[in-house]
């Protein structure tokens, strides 16, 4: 493949894994004020409907991630990458003109297949046009763009609360107030004009499809190889590492979505006499800060397993994830300094997996199984973390809405991870 090619190939990659961290960045961040318009005032409602539409994110990523995935090795991965990116885009802007809870978590879960797919079939492409030198790069970047997504993402609701008024009047001054009001919502946070922005990465389907080429690995395994089918990866010599690295995806995403992605929830709750744009700073800052973290963690994980080793690295994630997210969550929020240094350290570390996933997780399979395989195995991970979001609203509500105390419970997860980092393969060698 000629440069100019790997180019392309890299930036559709790059650019579809920062739309897929603005989309997952999305729904913590406008979830309070509207679920408050959709599902009504009831804090028990509200707690109800974002645990069922994070459980329905999550599974929805987890088939799409198998089946696009699966998809990738059978028909290419440019039309599966393509289609995928398709598929979140328009749900996420159909999303800005839903009326009611239930509309949001069909949209939300039929977004997330694409979601889910991107990441499997955006990393099995970059992989595979490359050199094996650069890995590390290659996963930084992975990790970090979608990372760097969900912060773009926290600034842009950060900004939109602070400007409403002025970006409510410049709205008007092309719609009618009526539409401006309905995009705005009922608190001025915008939430639907963010949903709206969301189905912008759509446009970059034309971009795939006319300047990226196929990968060529792909295609030789092709022509010479059968057709994979999903049962290989559970054949024997596939099993054990299926689900040895399903257990270790799966640490990853139960610890981000059901303790670290309630940031804003927590912190809604906290300023939750105050009034909707001091709650609506105070959230949106705080995820500002985590989203920092995120970005560093995951763009810095991949370079330190490459000097440390695999084993430690993912060792020293848990360890890391299982004190910060104790820090943050039984500490004292009120130190708004203090609290966004938690926020940023906790980051960096309950991201930096996302980094170090994308780096061993293709070094698992061969080429012909491996957007299915590392799809499944990174995906089935969230299976049991929509498990995990359910439990979370449920614990919330048991709690009396102290979501705090339910994060920190929840984080625990990380003490999993502890005996899982000794099933990962000191050095790895990734397979033809």
């Amino acid at each position: 493949m000629s440069q100019r090619g790997r180019t392309a190939a890299l930036l559709a990659a790059v650019l579809g894994w920062l739309f897929d961290g603005l989309e997952m960045g999305l729904f913590p961040l406008v979830a309070g004020p509207a679920l408050t318009e959709l599902a009504g005032p009831d804090k028990a409602a509200q707690d109800a409907w974002k645990g069922a539409i994070y459980a329905g994110f999550l599974l929805g990523a987890a088939a799409g991630g198998i089946f696009f995935g699966w998809l990738a090795d059978r028909v290419g991965r440019i039309r599966a990458l393509s289609w995928s990116i398709l598929c979140y885009a328009l749900c996420s802007g159909l999303s800005a003109c839903v009326t009611d809870a239930w509309q949001l978590l069909l949209l939300r879960t039929i977004a997330s297949l694409g979601m889910g797919g991107e990441w499997a079939v955006g990393v099995a492409l970059v992989r595979e046009i490359f050199p094996r030198g650069r890995a590390a790069f290659l996963a930084a970047l992975i990790g970090a763009a979608a990372n760097f997504g969900i912060l773009l993402m926290a600034l842009m609701g950060w900004w939109m609360g602070h400007e409403a008024g002025a970006l409510g009047r410049m709205l008007g001054s092309v719609l009618g107030e009526s539409s401006v009001s309905f995009l705005m919502g009922a608190d001025h946070s915008g939430w639907r004009l963010l949903f709206l922005i969301g189905a912008l990465p759509a446009l970059m389907t034309f971009f795939i499809r006319r300047h990226v080429p196929e990968s060529p690995r792909w295609e030789e395994a092709h022509r010479t190889s059968a057709a994979p089918r999903i049962s290989e990866i559970f054949a024997r010599g596939q099993l054990a590492t299926t689900l040895g690295a399903t257990g270790l995806g799966a640490v990853a995403l139960v610890g981000m979505w059901c303790s670290v992605q309630w940031v804003p929830s927590w912190i809604n709750g906290v300023h939750a006499a105050s009034d909707p744009a001091t709650r609506h700073a105070a959230r949106s800052l705080a995820y500002v800060w985590c989203a920092t973290g995120f970005t560093l963690g995951s763009f810095g994980a991949p370079f330190v397993a490459e000097k440390w080793g695999r084993r430690s690295t993912f060792l020293l994630l848990t360890l890391g994830s299982l004190a910060s997210t104790a820090w943050l969550f039984r500490s004292d929020p009120g130190d708004a300094t203090l609290l966004h240094l938690r926020c940023l350290v906790t980051g960096v570390f309950s991201a930096g997996f996302f980094g170090w996933l994308p780096l061993a997780l293709p070094e698992l399979w061969p080429t012909r199984l491996r957007a299915t395989g590392q799809g499944f195995a990174f995906n089935a991970g969230r299976v049991l973390a929509a498990a995990g979001t359910l439990l979370s609203g449920a614990l919330t509500n048991a709690f009396d809405h102290d979501t705090g105390r339910m994060a920190a419970l929840m984080s625990l997860v990380y003490l999993a991870g502890l005996p899982l980092a000794f099933l990962v393969r000191p050095a790895a060698e990734l397979p033809e």
